[in-house]
């Protein structure tokens, strides 16, 4: 009975955590507007095979989200609470797995409670859950594939079978060979750490997560003989190679986020916050149980593993680090409860600690999205609708990926992109009402009218027509 309330009071508070607000604010940064847009094009064409941005394919990810978001904008129509509605999903089941999980392995309710909480208050891990992208669905597969692997490993069965199962098939279908390579290399660790320990090779212990794992790749390989069908080898050489390979070794230069090996480790005090001091002295402190207590050596591998993986990567981003969030979470509560069977009369403050964090994040909710108007797409896409509706015709000079995600997002439509100076020439003088968004940090001249400019955020977007005459030039 205890078990259920601490499992009803957590997915409720979970719940308000993740869903509460999710709709209150426009798509913003670069990467809402970005999937956003390719999932509204799914939506509107029904093409559920090649992701497409601006009418151009988009080969970045293999399309598990932009299906999940489309599919809510069918049921609940196109808006941004719903495109983010299956990554607040992704998080909130990625919370009660690990609770489930903890309690299976016969850890303390405190303890599991505490990990599942600490999980869905870590800053980064919180804030990605909230926003559109298919993060949140590959911490999710991670943790399903991992989970489940674990668990087989003390006693195999169908459950934990279907569950290793459904995470590789989750992890890939959200980010191809990453989905892959971020539960294979706990896998091999957790594998040669026993073979070590043991001194002996167990050929079944390599061959059941290998096997199983050829069965989680069916769904993604059935979508890419789809698309093989519509792009041809290009198409999957931008999947499996430019965007999986070529961001790990730099090969694929124009992916951008290519940092400095150390660029993680320079990141490591900000990178579970509120709980980073717990994760590692918790880290320092089990070193030496692992013999006596697997289910922590176990997790260390988990976050030490992945950790390693991405730092070799060429490409990084914060974001990157979110399937670690887990692992973490679970050090941290099992070293806050070392703590306090020292300190017992501390359990009250840490109760009271946890119930400020989760109100602290409640506030946030309605706080940022205020603070993060400026940076939002809505008043510029409003008036590319209002010039619509007044009869323009209006296109994207050389459009970002973020104003060509945002415009077909708001507007439902595509929006014709001018990939060069020519073409945006060439449109202006076709028709005199014809309108062109161009990016830029100076005025455009060559005989362009600015008929006005909005700036998000710190960029800048200018509307121009091309007739030269009176100056109509408006200044918002």
């Amino acid at each position: 009975m205890k078990s259920i309330r601490c499992f009803a009071l957590l997915l409720l508070i979970t719940a308000l955590l993740f869903f509460a607000g999710l709709g209150n604010h426009p798509l913003q940064g670069s990467t809402e507007p970005r999937v956003g847009g390719i999932a509204m094009e799914m939506y509107l064409h029904r093409d559920w095979v090649t992701p497409r941005l601006n009418g151009e394919p988009f080969l970045e990810k293999p399309p598990l989200s932009l299906w999940l978001d489309s599919a809510a904008m069918t049921v609940f129509g196109p808006s941004a609470w719903a495109v983010r509605l299956a990554s607040a999903l992704a998080g909130l089941f990625s919370v009660l797995l690990l609770f489930i999980t903890l309690r299976r392995l016969d850890r303390p309710m405190a303890v599991a409670t505490a990990a599942a909480l600490m999980l869905a208050t870590s800053a980064s891990f919180w804030s990605n859950v909230r926003q559109v992208g298919e993060d949140s669905l590959l911490s999710l597969g991670v943790s399903l594939a991992l989970l489940g692997f674990y668990l087989a490993s003390r006693q195999r069965s169908a459950a934990s079978a279907l569950m290793f199962i459904t995470g590789i098939a989750v992890a890939t279908l959200s980010k191809g060979v990453l989905g892959l390579a971020l539960p294979g290399v706990v896998i091999f660790a957790w594998l040669l750490a026993e073979t070590l320990r043991d001194r002996r090779l167990a050929p079944g212990r390599w061959l059941w997560p290998a096997g199983l794992t050829l069965v989680g790749l069916v769904p993604l390989s059935v979508w890419l003989a789809l698309l093989y069908q519509q792009g041809g080898a290009q198409a999957l050489n931008d999947v499996l190679w430019a965007n999986s390979v070529g961001r790990f070794n730099g090969s694929f230069s124009e992916a951008g986020h290519f940092e400095p090996f150390h660029y993680y480790l320079g990141k490591l005090p900000e990178a579970f916050l509120p709980w980073n001091l717990l994760v590692y002295l918790g880290l320092w402190h089990f070193r030496k149980q692992w013999r006596v207590q697997p289910h922590l050596m176990f997790f260390s591998l988990w976050l030490l593993a992945q950790f390693a993986l991405l730092t070799l990567a060429s490409s990084k981003r914060m974001v990157y680090l979110m399937a670690l969030a887990p692992p973490a979470a679970v050090i941290a509560a099992e070293y806050a409860n070392v703590l306090l069977a020292r300190w017992q009369g501390w359990r009250a403050a840490a109760t009271g600690l946890m119930a400020v964090v989760v109100l602290a994040y409640l506030a946030a909710v309605w706080v940022i999205p205020q603070a993060d108007q400026a940076e939002s797409f809505l008043p510029l896409t409003e008036r590319i609708r209002a010039l619509q509706a007044q009869g323009h015709t209006v296109a994207l000079a050389t459009p970002s990926e973020r104003l060509a995600g945002a415009g077909v997002f708001y507007s439902r439509s595509l929006l014709p992109a001018l990939p060069t100076e020519e073409a945006l020439t060439h449109f202006l003088a076709q028709q005199e009402g014809n309108v062109a968004v161009m990016e830029r940090q100076d005025e455009p001249g060559n005989g362009l009218v600015v008929m006005e400019k909005l700036a998000v955020g710190t960029r800048v977007y200018y509307f121009l027509q091309g007739r030269v005459g009176t100056d109509r030039s408006r200044q918002h």
